[in-house]
């Protein structure tokens, strides 16, 4: 089945058509620049805007950077605040909507590393923040937002983002020390058999991943940044 799915990111907004039986993308992925200001409107337009570019009438998948429950988002970290409350399914006219990184999640799970292992995989997406989506047994628990649990007194995201080491010009070594830190109390936290790393930091895993050193295997996932567009899709399929 070919389902156009997006990735709404907080500075990315991007898509493609999927097949979602073999996880590929069709067509080269659009990439538009998350608007700013950030809220419901602006981000429909951008939607809008990639489902014009493809001449898409079929079904979608949408990924929210932020709890969704039932297609109604419930947090918004990194996008506008006024997402809260809003029910994004209805707004992008009946889609499939998830949070970012359980879409990431289900698409690794599905076609990448984490296809076909047993026991609790965790997959972190570093980028603007940190996404999380858990499995056991290649069951999602949705909506864990680990990128919010506290280190030093702030959310992990505002320490150990791709962001962070952007705004603040750390070396990848250094960056390593506070990404080692931070997935050494979730390995605490929820004793995974694998770890995977997403987002848009999965692209240069080599730079900063021989610097990490736990006692659960961490990888680069297979999928890399199309991850979210995939399992975007392939949740919208799921529900066809």
């Amino acid at each position: 089945m070919n389902v156009l799915g997006i990735d709404i990111g907080g500075s990315g907004i991007k898509g493609a058509p999927v097949d979602t039986k073999a996880g590929e993308l069709l067509e080269e992925r659009l990439r538009v620049p998350t608007p700013h200001p950030s809220g419901p409107d602006e981000v429909a337009g951008v939607v809008a805007s990639i489902v014009k570019h493809f001449g898409w009438n079929g079904p979608v998948g949408v990924t929210f950077p932020g709890v969704v429950v039932n297609g109604v988002v419930r947090s918004a970290a990194n996008v506008d605040r006024s997402w809260v409350g809003v029910d994004a399914s209805r707004l992008f006219g009946g889609a499939t909507v998830l949070n970012d990184a359980d879409a990431a999640g289900l698409a690794e799970v599905r076609f990448g590393r984490g296809r076909g292992l047993k026991g609790s995989v965790l997959l972190l997406t570093f980028g603007t923040g940190i996404g999380s989506a858990l499995f056991t047994d290649g069951v999602l628990v949705p909506n864990t937002e680990l990128g919010h649990l506290q280190l030093h007194g702030k959310d992990a995201e505002h320490r150990a983002s791709a962001r962070v080491r952007d705004e603040h010009g750390l070396s990848w070594e250094k960056w390593a020390e506070r990404v080692e830190e931070y997935l050494r109390h979730v390995e605490m936290l929820f004793s995974p058999s694998l770890i995977l790393i997403g987002g848009g930091a999965s692209k240069k895993a080599e730079k900063f991943l021989p610097y990490v050193h736990l006692d659960t295997p961490v990888e680069p996932a297979a999928l890399q940044n199309e991850a979210g567009i995939i399992g975007a899709a392939h949740a919208a399929a799921a529900r066809a």
